[in-house]
């Protein structure tokens, strides 16, 4: 059997697109898993992590958030992205949002291209303003893995995410009734409002040197223990931010490893029809 990767169009007059990753081999329709990006797009990490999902037996979709009928805002181009990273990879995690550190490695790049990456980083660092209209559309991709599209009709959804995408896959938690699990790597708890509204078990992994996320899972641990709500979550020691990116200078190879091996495991487990 061969994997079978493809860009697709799907919603209302093709308004949104994603990366679908599955055997092509298989004909009944499979559980599917929704992987939401971090700030940098569907770029080959994001794509690289559906393929993997899909290799362990499920169909694995990740949504462009940023596109909308095919095209994206021209400073989240993924070239314009890629740039934008670069210049961040030369800065410790704690001066991404320090105008004046970005400004100092903005310098090292050619004229021509600082405004460029500027415009980029002003996007990549303000999607706050946009999070509603991704909730939006990740409600939607799960209900059209499940309604419509022919390769996973009729089964369970379940989603993993990754820092933007980890704070995505925790609103889709409370948004999406049924969404059989969900997987969240160092992304933001959801809202305390929203706890109430959480139907499905979430798994969270976290590294030990981010401290702004980090430091926020005990008391949303705490509020889904006490509202009833399944939540296992690991943190990990020497762990920075991003530790499962293994295009990143803050791959922790040790995280990675152990993260991925309970994620396969929850997953088999929430999507599963036998599952107990």
């Amino acid at each position: 059997m061969k994997l079978e990767t493809e860009w697709i169009r799907y919603g209302d007059n093709g308004e949104y697109s994603g990366y679908v990753a599955r055997w092509g081999g298989v004909k009944e329709p499979m559980p599917s898993i929704i992987v939401l990006q971090e700030i940098w797009g569907v770029d080959e990490h994001i794509q690289d992590v559906t393929r993997r999902l899909a290799q362990a037996g499920y169909v694995a979709f990740a949504p462009d958030l940023f596109a909308r009928h095919g095209v994206r805002p021209e400073p989240l181009r993924s070239e314009r992205v890629q740039e934008a990273q670069g210049v961040l990879n030369t800065l410790p995690q704690t001066h991404w949002r320090d105008l004046e550190q970005r400004q100092i490695a903005l310098s090292q790049l050619p004229e021509s291209k600082q405004k460029l990456v500027s415009d980029s980083l002003d996007y990549l660092f303000n999607l706050n303003g946009m999070m509603q209209d991704f909730v939006k559309q990740v409600v939607m991709t799960s209900g059209w893995l499940r309604e419509t599209y022919e390769y996973s009709l009729g089964q369970s959804v379940a989603s993993v995410g990754f820092c933007l995408g980890g704070s995505l896959s925790g609103l889709l938690a409370a948004n999406d009734a049924s969404l059989k699990g969900a997987v969240i790597f160092y992304g933001s708890a959801p809202s305390a409002e929203l706890i109430p509204e959480i139907q499905c078990p979430i798994l969270g992994f976290y590294g030990e040197h981010d401290k702004r996320i980090t430091d926020e899972v005990p008391a949303f641990g705490e509020a889904l223990f006490l509202a009833g709500k399944p939540f296992d979550y690991h943190i990990y020691a020497d762990a920075p931010h991003a530790f499962f990116n293994d295009t990143r200078p803050s791959f922790h190879i040790d995280a990675a490893r152990d993260a991925f091996a309970r994620m396969l495991t929850f997953l088999q487990h929430v999507l599963t029809k036998d599952a107990s």
